[in-house]
């Protein structure tokens, strides 16, 4: 099947009438500063390309596949150091007419401009979403912080005493 390429920088947003004879090729890269990410955590410290392919699935609905990679900045949840996480995952996401049964599907996305438009937003949001770290780790065995001097445990022990756990205080007890 033949498909035309359209360059997509500033919204992923299509008219539905462009898409109707044939696919369309997607190809963004989508910036860090880009309204999509607003008041996400992580948030790309990157530009994020997307790529796929946009065709119509039907009356009143079309399909994107698709996938996207960047990189999420972050600091290490044991010991703070900054850390750079690639994010890569693929896209796929059905959208419909609101009027369609299939519109109450949370995996189904709704047409945008009453069903004039096919906003890749929503979608590509969701997956980053899902797919970026809510955590991350400078390396899988980080020893993170000494909880009594804040010392990097990283780069060698600290000199604190190690602090007896009070839940076994009443065993102590006990044996004593």
């Amino acid at each position: 099947m033949l498909f035309r390429r359209v360059y997509v920088t500033e919204m992923l947003s299509f008219d539905v009438r462009s898409i109707l004879a044939q696919a369309v090729a997607v190809e963004a890269d989508l910036r860090p500063d880009d309204p999509l990410w607003s008041d996400l955590e992580p948030r790309p410290s990157d530009v994020v390309r997307l790529t796929g392919r946009l065709s119509p699935a039907g009356e009143g609905r079309f399909y994107f596949a698709g996938q996207f990679a960047g990189a999420v900045h972050t600091d290490c949840r044991r010991c703070l150091a900054p850390v750079t996480i690639p994010v890569a995952d693929e896209v796929a996401a059905l959208f419909t007419d609101a009027d369609n049964e299939e519109a109450g599907d949370p995996d189904v996305f709704p047409l945008a401009d009453g069903g004039a438009r096919v906003d890749l937003s929503p979608a590509v949001r969701e997956q980053w979403i899902l797919t970026a770290p809510a955590f991350a780790l400078c390396r899988p065995d980080c020893r993170g912080l000494c909880a009594n001097c804040g010392a990097d445990l990283n780069a060698g022990a600290c000199s604190c005493a190690p602090a007896p756990d009070p839940r076994w205080d009443a065993l102590r007890r006990a044996t004593s």
